[in-house]
């Protein structure tokens, strides 16, 4: 098989959006689609939506070249296609397939599902992740030194700190950010001074800056007495409305770094994610802690899908056939 050929089509199917990635035998991405059939947005109700909305993305590349299929995201929830049990941690992420389904369409593909994660601590609270245990082995399958130790942030609705160990996810915190900036911008009374008006350069950042040193220097429980100065720089006009969301933001982000700061030890910390949220927390990451992010990588999760079938034995990644 050369490189140029399909060995592997790999999905990644969320909440909201399906992504589909036509992979070579050396795990390069050939081909990549996407659409807005995410398990909540399906053509139709029920099983036949999945066979409908998997058909529609890579029917065609499967015709063209029957190969193995395998998913991650949260088309393995209790919403999805089918249920995959979470694989509790400290989880090897070598140990992914073992703890996989397999669901078989109605025209007889098989397609392996990958779990999540749990994180349980005794006498915590249970956090659990499902998509992002895919992002993290994609992130750090080419690099022995971030298998060996590192943190991985993966900011977003609901954001991910990741301790990695010995090639395990040791453990791992979800914060609300993205949720949480959200609602205030569009239903709390907080939204109602922040407006889209021009602002003189360089604001933007200025007042995202200011939200980020305030969450720095903070103290317990300061979080929404912080908030509400939102709310008081625009009524007094110490901050325009045009940059009043960026000051929420920063104070959001803010908070959560000095938080996964605090329960992350010495060692690289990876941005994973869009690049415009990740360059966000980046600044805010050195701002904070006067160390830079060791790397910011968009999407991992093609790579991480890969190293899914790779050790689930449905194809090698040293595998060559001369044969065109």
């Amino acid at each position: 098989m050369t490189d140029e050929q399909t060995a592997l089509i790999a999905l990644d199917w969320g909440t909201s959006s399906l992504r589909a990635f036509r992979l070579s035998a050396g795990g390069r991405v050939l081909e990549s689609r996407a659409s807005d059939h995410g398990i909540q947005h399906l053509p139709e109700p029920g099983l036949p939506g999945f066979e409908a909305a998997f058909a529609a993305i890579c029917g065609d590349w499967l015709a063209a070249r029957p190969v193995p299929v395998v998913a991650g995201g949260m088309v393995g929830s209790a919403q999805g296609w089918a249920e995959v049990p979470y694989l509790p941690c400290p989880a090897d992420l070598s140990q992914l397939p073992g703890a996989a389904a397999s669901v078989r369409t109605a025209a007889g593909q098989e397609i392996l599902i990958a779990p999540g994660l749990i994180h349980d601590p005794e006498g915590g609270t249970p956090d659990v992740m499902r998509g992002e245990e895919i992002q993290i082995a994609g992130a750090i399958a080419a690099r022995p030194d971030w298998q060996a130790s590192a943190t991985l942030v993966l900011p977003g609705t609901h954001s991910k700190w990741a301790r990695i160990r010995d090639g395990a996810v040791a453990g791992f915190a979800t914060y609300m950010t993205g949720e949480i900036f959200a609602l205030l911008r569009g239903h709390s009374i907080l939204g109602r001074l922040m407006t889209d008006a021009p602002a003189a350069e360089g604001a933007h950042a200025a007042a995202f800056a200011k939200g980020v040193a305030m969450a720095a220097e903070a103290g317990p429980g300061d979080l929404t007495r912080q908030l509400f100065g939102t709310r008081t720089l625009g009524l007094t006009g110490r901050m325009a409305g045009g940059v009043l969301a960026d000051f929420c933001s920063g104070l959001l982000i803010g908070h959560e770094i000095v938080s996964g700061l605090a329960a992350a030890p010495e060692g690289p910390v990876l941005l994973v994610g869009s690049p415009a949220l990740c360059a966000r927390y980046a600044g805010a990451l050195e701002q904070i802690s006067g160390r830079a992010p060791a790397a910011l990588i968009e999407n991992p999760a093609p790579q991480g899908l890969y190293r899914l079938a790779c050790d689930a034995g449905l194809l090698s990644p040293n595998a060559e056939d001369t044969h065109a």
